[in-house]
């Protein structure tokens, strides 16, 4: 009966704050509690205030003034509520950027991954047997890394103008290569054509961003223990199996993050079509997208109100693909375990 007592006691005593002898509020330990979460909260104050200034409250007044008929040039505005989104649903051009962007967010990440994927496989894992090397990438593959990454090193601005002169009817590199061996028949408009305008823009943006996941997939792929690679190669699992009973699955999670990259860099694509193609939008309205849209929109025809419209709508498309990515991603980890 005593030990009982004793450790009730003792049990009582653990669930109240303790006291130093001197006793008060400062020897509890809700005070140290307090202490503890006022320090973090000190450090926090500052990058929440920056975070909010400048994340939050864009975000805040992008919706408000898409409520509103503002120019853009003026403090002059009256609010028209819904009435800009209600245009949105009407508008023919707002739709084929939207279905352009949709494109380009299903090509491009399918494109630029799956060789940024296949290159760096044969540079890491696909080479020949070579002696006391059981894994090995392809000859000459830190050569190939440099000249694949090499794109990186420029500005989308350079690569833009760049490949507007490749793809130049008149002069261009694309078509001076073709009649040079004799398949003048093969020479197009690249740009000017409404058939293959987007196609080639799509084409530029795989070229440019390929080489930075060639690295990135190289990393994640230098970091699977060789031990594994050696005990399939022995089993006498040939570059395929490999790859998708293998590589694939441990660099998985890398795959998923740069898809979600790579989704988010295909929805933007306004420099490329803004510099490459003619009227910022292509003949037709061809390789229109949504950021070019609101940017005509907002500085060339004086409608800022309409291209925060716009504007948010994207915001919604890019937000709905992130979730899905991610969201994806984590059920097929749960199916899986």
């Amino acid at each position: 009966m005593a030990s009982d007592s004793r450790a009730a006691v003792a049990e009582g005593r653990a669930g109240t704050p303790q006291r130093a002898p001197g006793g008060g509020f400062r020897a509890s330990r809700h005070y140290r509690t307090y202490v503890k979460y006022r320090f973090i909260s000190g450090f926090l104050l500052v990058p929440l205030v920056l975070y909010a200034v400048f994340v939050i409250s864009p975000f805040l007044q992008t919706f408000y003034y898409s409520l509103t008929d503002w120019t853009g040039y003026s403090n002059d505005f009256s609010m028209v509520g819904l009435d800009n989104y209600a245009k949105l649903v009407d508008d023919d051009i707002f739709w084929k950027a939207l279905w352009h962007n949709v494109v380009v967010l299903v090509a491009l990440p399918l494109l630029a991954l799956g060789l940024g994927l296949f290159f760096a496989f044969m540079l890491n894992v696909g080479g020949r047997h070579r002696r006391g090397e059981a894994v090995a990438g392809v000859r000459g593959s830190a050569v190939y890394k440099v000249i694949y990454f090499f794109p990186q090193v420029l500005s989308i601005a350079i690569i833009a103008v760049l490949w507007s002169n490749i793809y130049n009817p008149q002069g261009g590199l694309l078509n001076g290569v073709l009649d040079a061996v004799g398949l003048s028949s093969l020479e197009q408009s690249w740009l000017g054509d409404p058939g293959l305008a987007l196609a080639c823009v799509i084409g530029v943006m795989v070229w440019a961003n390929v080489g930075f996941y060639v690295v990135l997939f190289s990393a994640a792929m230098g970091a699977i223990p060789r031990e594994i690679y050696e005990a399939v190669l022995l089993d006498g699992a040939g570059r395929a199996t490999t790859f998708f009973r293998i590589t694939l699955p441990l660099i998985r999670d890398t795959v998923q993050t740069g898809w979600v990259y790579m989704g988010i860099i295909a929805l933007d694509a306004f420099a490329y079509v803004h510099i490459m193609t003619v009227n910022q939008g292509g003949p037709n309205y061809s390789t229109m997208v949504l950021p070019v849209y609101l940017y005509n929109k907002a500085f060339r025809d004086g409608q800022a109100g309409y291209a925060t419209a716009v504007g948010v709508a994207l915001l919604v498309v890019t937000m709905v693909f992130a979730v899905l990515a991610m969201g994806l991603g984590r059920r097929r980890d749960r199916i899986e375990f």
